[in-house]
This record gives C-alpha cells, sequence and structure tokens, in this order.
C-alpha cells in the first residue's frame, strides 16, 4: 500500500498560476493522495473560480494573510497523509516525482523531511537546488548546492543535507507530531530553515532526493527583488539567530551584521537610489527591538 501522501499549496492572487500547477498535480501517477489548496485572503485574484474545475481537491480560504508559514498551517490541520508535501503553487511536477521522495521517507523513520531536485522553470536544464550547505555559524548564511548550475549529472545523487527548500518539502507527519508546526512569526521567509533546525535538534535526518524533480516559476533572469523580500528577509534572518544561535554566535553575528551587513547595504540601496529597500531593511532590523 502506498501511504497516504497530503499535498498542501498556499494561493495568494495567483488564480492562473495556481491552476496551471493543479493541472500539473492532476497527471502525477503517486495514486493515492490528498490535496488543500489555502487561499491567503487574496484580495483579487482567489479560488472561487478554480473549486468547480477542480472537485476533487479541497480549497481553504482563510480570513486573513497568515503568510508562508501560517496558511500551510491551516491545512496541517486537516490533513490525513502519513506524509505532507508543501509546495509551492509556481511550481510544475513531473509525473513520478513522488515515488522517490515517499520511498526514501519510508526507507529510514530517522528521516523527518526531504526536498526533490528543483529547476528553474524558465531556464533550460538550470539547476535551483540540489541540497544545501550548512548555515554559517557567525554570518547566517547558508547556500543551495547546485544553483544556476547545468543539470549535467554532478547532482544525480541522493544525500543526506542540510536544508530542505520550501518551494517542496515532503515531512513526516509522525516527525512534525514531536517537533511541532512550522513558526507563524517568519511570515516569509526562513521559516523553513527554522523548522530544519528544530527537526534536526529532534534527531530527525533531512535529505535531498536526486531522482525526483520540480521546477520553480521563479526567474533568476530578472529576479524577483521587492521591498516586502528585503525587510522580511533581513527581519527573519535576525530572528532565526535569536531563536537557533548560542551565545558566542550570536554575539559574533552582531558585530559582523554591524560593522559589515549594515555598512554594505546602506550603501548600496543609497547609490542605487533604492530608498524603499533602506526603509524595508532598517524596518527589519528594529522589528527584533519591538518583538
Amino acid at each position: 500500500m502506498d501511504p497516504l501522501v497530503s499535498i498542501i499549496t498556499v494561493n495568494y492572487n495567483q488564480t492562473q498560476v495556481t491552476e496551471e500547477f493543479l493541472l500539473s498535480i492532476q497527471k502525477i501517477s503517486y495514486p493515492n493522495y490528498e490535496l488543500f489548496v489555502v487561499d491567503n485572503a487574496s484580495p483579487t485574484q482567489g479560488v472561487g473560480s478554480l473549486i468547480p474545475k477542480f472537485p476533487e481537491f479541497r480549497f481553504i480560504e482563510s480570513k486573513e494573510n497568515l503568510g508562508f508559514s501560517g496558511g500551510n498551517n491551516l491545512a496541517v490541520k486537516e490533513a490525513k497523509g502519513k506524509y505532507l508535501l508543501f509546495i509551492n503553487n509556481d511550481t510544475e511536477v513531473e509525473p513520478d516525482f513522488l515515488q522517490p521522495l515517499v520511498r526514501l521517507m519510508e526507507s529510514n523513520p530517522k528521516i523527518g523531511m526531504a526536498s526533490p531536485k528543483i529547476r528553474y522553470f524558465f531556464e533550460d536544464n538550470l539547476v535551483q537546488y540540489a541540497g544545501s550547505t550548512e548555515m554559517n555559524s557567525y554570518t547566517a548564511r547558508s547556500f543551495f548546492i547546485g544553483e544556476k548550475q547545468e543539470d549535467d549529472g554532478r547532482f544525480d545523487t541522493t544525500m543526506r543535507t542540510a536544508f530542505i527548500h520550501g518551494a517542496a518539502m515532503l515531512v513526516s507527519a509522525g516527525a512534525m507530531e514531536k517537533v511541532g508546526l512550522m513558526e507563524d512569526q517568519f511570515f516569509l521567509y526562513y521559516e523553513e530553515f527554522d523548522w530544519c533546525a528544530r527537526f534536526k535538534k529532534a534527531g530527525f535526518e533531512i535529505w535531498y532526493v536526486a531522482d525526483s524533480l520540480v521546477k520553480h516559476k521563479e526567474s533568476i533572469a530578472t529576479g524577483k527583488n521587492s521591498p516586502l523580500k528585503v525587510y522580511y528577509q533581513t527581519r527573519n534572518r535576525i530572528f532565526y539567530v535569536r531563536r537557533n544561535f548560542t551565545g558566542s554566535q550570536k554575539l559574533v553575528f552582531t558585530l559582523f551584521f554591524t560593522i559589515f551587513s549594515i555598512p554594505k547595504n546602506t550603501v548600496k540601496f543609497v547609490i542605487n537610489q533604492r530608498f524603499d529597500h533602506l526603509k524595508a531593511f532598517y524596518r527589519g532590523i528594529f522589528w527584533n527591538f519591538k518583538h
């Protein structure tokens, strides 16, 4: 028997993108799954038009925007799967992508989380994720293995890794019961890193699965940079440190961030005349003083 997998995705003002994702899910060969679409209080492009098109899927409409973590957590409360697949609505999947992920999880109860190989959707054969390095203990930075490199066979080995990728992550429900849900306060960015840190502290392993493929519609040609992204990445980088670093690591990070990161970003935003980014950057810092 193939164990039940609960697939969870979140929509916010992206009806067409979400529909394309659901159409790709309809083609998967894995026989035992349920799917939840959470609408995060979209002001215009909600999921109302999708409900009659996909009667086999379940739609949850939140009354407020709960962010990535909060939106996913809404569906977790109703999911019944042995495994839960958290996957971005701006992805499309290969028909057989789910079997290798489930097969790996079933092979070892110590595995709590796993992510597939992720390629950029709009770039020809270019990797976005093939595993991750460890988080630097003092700068709070980690890097995705294979990012922006050709998928030429170098990344075809399934292996244990430091972090999953938030765009597509299969999680053991049993492990999640021991670790808890994603932290809602992150809202956007770093919540999956924080979750991984908690899974590892609880003794679970994290894996990269090379023979599972998901394509992510994130453009690297134009980039997706906004004041909102600057705010949450700054805010949550510091928040992650506060939650997961030791005392000495926090001290070194504070020195590094104060001496290097703040001046560097301030000069960069001023030179580029991105004063909206500058404001967002400092808002992200000061959020941590208020909370």
